[in-house]
């Protein structure tokens, strides 16, 4: 026990070192990509001592709290990271991601809207603001945003996959079944089943 400890330990006094800066690797990256998450937040909150506001870290802290299932944890680290900087897409996205888990899709909608704003942002800006609209039940408008996803990015076999559930459920099912073969082309998984459902 003393031993584990001793390395935890070790680990923490690390993350001090490394990766202080934005964009360094820490020992909270580490213990992150070994799915040790727990120990990724402690680490993460040693860093934060030292520099609390560094929003690189509030928002990594962020992703191993969600590992965990703690997502008001990782909510409040992704809205610290937001406020430190408002136009980074991935912790927009980030926290849109998350409203979505717990089913606010407006809030959902809110956050990938403001991703959608920053100039140059990704396809998955659209996408997410797309998967919100399809929740909220905007239809047509969920439409267009996968329509803008897959334009910006035609290898983005989840929007093929929503897009097809999306077209299935306004009774275009010759045009879903595009979708879903094209999503699963594509090596999205979930269309397989989809397509053997909806496509035979």
């Amino acid at each position: 026990m003393l031993i584990k400890q001793s390395i935890l330990g070790l680990l923490l006094s690390a993350a001090l070192l490394w990766g202080c800066g934005k964009s360094g690797n820490s020992a909270g990256d580490t213990l992150y990509a070994e799915g040790n998450y727990q120990q990724a937040v402690e680490a993460y909150s040693e860093q934060l001592k030292n520099y609390p506001k560094n929003e690189e870290v509030l928002y990594r802290r962020g992703r191993a709290y969600e590992e965990l299932g703690n997502l008001e944890e990782a909510i409040a680290d992704f809205e610290a990271a937001v406020k430190l900087d408002s136009k980074n897409t991935k912790f927009l996205l980030g926290l849109s991601n998350l409203y979505q888990k717990q089913g606010k899709h407006e809030r959902a909608l809110l956050f990938a809207d403001r991703a959608v704003e920053v100039p140059g942002a990704p396809a998955t800006a659209y996408f997410m603001r797309a998967r919100a609209l399809h929740q909220i039940g905007s239809t047509n408008e969920a439409l267009k945003e996968y329509n803008n996803t897959i334009k910006m990015d035609q290898n983005y076999g989840q929007a093929f996959y929503y897009r097809g559930v999306l077209k299935y459920a306004t009774k275009d099912r010759r045009g879903a079944c595009v979708d879903l073969k094209q999503a699963e082309t594509l090596g999205y998984n979930p269309a397989t089943k989809a397509i053997e459902k909806y496509c035979q």
